[in-house]
């Protein structure tokens, strides 16, 4: 596409019904012939991605195979359990509450979480929340730059530039709480004889904003090939409630709320999905400037950003390496 042609947001239109049916009957047949499983877990976040999924796996299975987990901690968002409720009312399926705040605190997450916080904010203690952030892709010069937000007791806000180790610190504590769901996502899989359901969409995926062996892990992925946009139009179609289908982007795993956009994305997903099917589908950036709302250099910066994610997350999606092949096993 040259930049004489015209690109708009209308890419993304899928035909939802014909589509909702193609992902139903790829998990039937998947579940049959291939994973060989009864039924589908699901963790619950009250989330648009885990909501659709949800509700796919009930369309293609039945209600009285999906399971549904709801797995909130004490940083989790006032508004997580209502939300994941709705999804488990609206679909009729079994479910179970998990608190996970023991099992976090018993492995020390709580204490290493502040304590590396405290390598950049001395002050930071009981009753204080807070986040990290990115810069804007637009003022990166080719890497980004994270910073800590935090919030007293009494609202005031002090924000620090995060040097790795911090940076890394709080990075590993917070993958605790991926992995503790995974965990508990994998036992109820086990008892039941079915399979994990992940719900990365497709620039979740594509850009590596996952957990390896957390949120990362599951035996099927059904709406990872998806725009984020496609989603919540999916959302729509399958009659997920207004409340989840209303509910901005957020990450839900530090105790400041965060969108998906300002700890890594740096844009909102409307953009950030046109600017990914721009860079796959080989879009010029002067082609793509107008439908996003950006300058064509802009455009470019987002594309330069893409590439670096692919690279910098590529080991996510690797499998185990082995020193040689193992012949006799193919996957």
């Amino acid at each position: 596409m040259t930049a004489s042609q015209q690109f708009s947001a209308d890419v993304l239109t899928i035909n939802l019904e014909k589509e909702a049916g193609r992902i139903a009957s790829c998990i039937r047949d998947f579940m049959k012939n291939r994973l060989k499983r009864r039924g589908i877990v699901i963790g619950l976040s009250g989330g648009i991605d885990s909501s659709v999924t949800a509700a796919l796996a009930v369309k293609a299975l039945g209600p009285a195979r999906v399971f549904g987990l709801e797995m909130p901690e004490r940083h989790s968002a006032a508004e997580t359990t209502s939300l994941s409720r709705a999804v488990i009312d609206h679909l009729a399926i079994e479910s179970l509450r998990i608190d996970i705040s023991p099992i976090l605190a018993s492995v020390g997450f709580y204490q290493l979480y502040d304590n590396a916080v405290r390598m950049v904010i001395p002050e930071y203690a009981t009753g204080w929340k807070s986040k990290v952030v990115t810069s804007s892709v637009f003022e990166n010069q080719g890497f980004s730059m994270m910073s800590i937000v935090a919030q007293s007791p009494d609202g005031t806000t002090v924000k620090a530039r995060l040097p790795l180790k911090p940076y890394l610190e709080i990075v590993a504590a917070t993958n605790f709480k991926q992995r503790t769901r995974k965990m508990l996502e994998y036992y109820h899989a086990d008892r039941l004889n079915y399979a994990v359901a992940g719900t990365p969409n497709r620039l979740e995926y594509d850009q590596g904003f996952f957990v390896k062996l957390g949120d990362g892990a599951s035996d099927l992925k059904p709406i990872a090939h998806l725009y984020k946009t496609q989603v919540y139009r999916m959302a729509e179609y399958l009659g997920i409630p207004e409340r989840i289908r209303n509910r901005p982007p957020t990450t839900d795993t530090y105790s400041l709320s965060q969108g998906q956009d300002e700890f890594y994305f740096s844009l909102p997903y409307h953009q950030m999905d046109l600017c990914l099917y721009g860079k796959n589908k080989g879009v010029a950036p002067e082609a793509l400037a107008a439908a996003t709302g950006l300058q064509a250099e802009q455009v470019q910066k987002v594309y330069d950003d893409i590439d670096t994610k692919r690279s910098t997350t590529r080991y996510l999606h690797l499998k185990p390496l082995l020193m040689e092949k193992i012949a006799e096993i193919s996957v």
